[in-house]
């Protein structure tokens, strides 16, 4: 893989926190990984093993205690709080559990919704591209529909669609199939993962969910603080 094709990459991250007894409590220990463009990661723990601390990394959220981080060559850690705003923006689409989508908003308002913030061509066609990202995940005739009015796997699609229209490098997923049942989850994921395809995007989900992992081609396990390739396990 090119150093072109890289976008993301932890080394020895860790993340600790002061607790009241002025004890540290260490949730990350050691994070190792690299995400290059059209990657599909998974990385599966239980409940309390960092997976939401992970993502808040990942994400430029939080920022590691130690380690080296980088986004597309350069140091992560060094950015502003602006900075990073501006490349989660720019860069990074979110998918969540819970759907998070506007209420009193049409599935059209609320894909635009990331478009007001954007500039030129982005912001004057907002509702072409947001139309167009709707289409893509199969709900063209339900722009106008209000989050209420739509099942829980169309109600993901339109989050989806949101995450997607500002053509993001990485997309990150957390637990996004956990308000959905089993065969909707899966559907939901395929869809996600075509469509992160079809842009070249990198997905990274986060899951507890060992058929959602299945799908990506690159999975771990988050244990002890740590990222574990999840075929070591298996094997032993």
């Amino acid at each position: 893989m090119s150093s072109d094709s890289q976008l993301l990459t932890l080394e020895n991250v860790t993340r600790s926190v002061l607790l009241p007894d002025d004890s540290d409590l260490h949730i990350l220990t050691g994070i190792n990984l690299s995400v290059n463009e059209g990657d599909h990661i998974a990385i599966v723990g239980r409940s309390g093993t960092g997976k939401s601390t992970l993502l808040n990394i990942l994400g430029l959220l939080d920022r590691p205690t130690s380690g080296t981080m980088t986004w597309r060559g350069k140091d992560a850690t060094r950015l502003s709080a602006r900075q990073a705003a501006g490349v989660r923006g720019r860069d990074l689409g979110f998918v969540f559990q819970q759907f998070n989508l506007l209420p009193g908003r049409t599935a059209l308002e609320n894909v635009m919704a990331p478009l007001m913030y954007s500039t030129g061509r982005d912001f004057w066609q907002r509702r072409k591209l947001a139309s167009q990202a709707l289409e893509r995940v199969g709900l063209g005739s339900r722009l106008d529909s209000m989050p209420q009015t739509l099942s829980g796997g169309e109600q993901q699609r339109v989050a989806i669609a949101r995450a997607l229209v500002r053509r993001p490098r990485v997309v990150l997923a957390d637990e996004p199939t956990g308000a959905l049942d089993v065969t909707t989850g899966l559907a939901v994921m395929q869809l996600l993962d075509e469509a992160t395809v079809e842009s070249g995007a990198a997905l990274i989900t986060i899951t507890h969910d060992a058929n959602v992992a299945a799908l990506a081609r690159e999975r771990f396990r988050l244990d002890g603080g740590q990222l574990l390739p999840l075929r070591q396990e298996v094997a032993q």
